[in-house]
């Protein structure tokens, strides 16, 4: 039996951590569907549910295997937990806030994997960066005017988060439901 890897991307600022905490909060208490943390080398804050780590601990981790997928953005590095591959290979669902930029390792790691696109209009994106506090309108700015690293990557589902949370959420939990049944029958 083999589960699914469903790695949710979009630029900062999209709201993709908002989306995925709505959801999970939705999913509780239904089976095979796991939001694994993350580790970053970010302190702890609002907006991001993630272990903190330091540079030295993320790396010695990784070179212990703790992590199943790592990848470096914005200052930062970032680690998936070696774990998911257990949950995916025995029929669950992972579903991860991943780097757009990793999305061509991920077929490698997981045999389904799932893409799930959080997009939003610029103004919009820059305004969350800004609210969020982590960096200075310079900062914000650069964010916004990264290069998408996989463009033409295809996607299994598109949510345009302009609405509100609850309507971004739902889609997300509808797509996550689907995804866990095909992969019990």
């Amino acid at each position: 039996m083999s589960g699914t890897f469903v790695a949710v991307v979009g630029p900062s600022g999209s709201g993709k951590d908002s989306i995925m905490d709505y959801t999970r909060a939705a999913l509780t208490g239904h089976s095979g569907i796991v939001f694994p943390q993350r580790q970053i080398t970010r302190p702890a804050g609002a907006g991001e549910d993630h272990y903190p780590v330091s540079a030295d601990e993320f790396n010695a981790a990784e070179c212990r295997g703790d992590f199943a997928l790592t990848w470096h953005a914005h200052g930062l590095a970032y680690g998936i937990p070696a774990h998911v591959i257990d949950v995916a290979e025995s029929g669950g669902v992972v579903v991860a806030n991943v780097s757009r930029g990793v999305l061509k390792r991920l077929p490698s790691l997981f045999v389904n994997v799932r893409v799930a696109r959080v997009t939003v209009p610029e103004g919009i994106r820059l305004a969350r960066i800004i609210a969020r506090g982590r960096e200075d309108e310079a900062a914000a700015a650069a964010r916004v005017a990264r290069i998408d690293p996989a463009p033409d990557h295809p996607v299994d589902l598109e949510i345009v988060n302009d609405g509100t949370l609850e309507a971004a959420s739902a889609a997300l939990v509808q797509f996550l439901t689907r995804v866990r049944d095909a992969a019990r029958v």
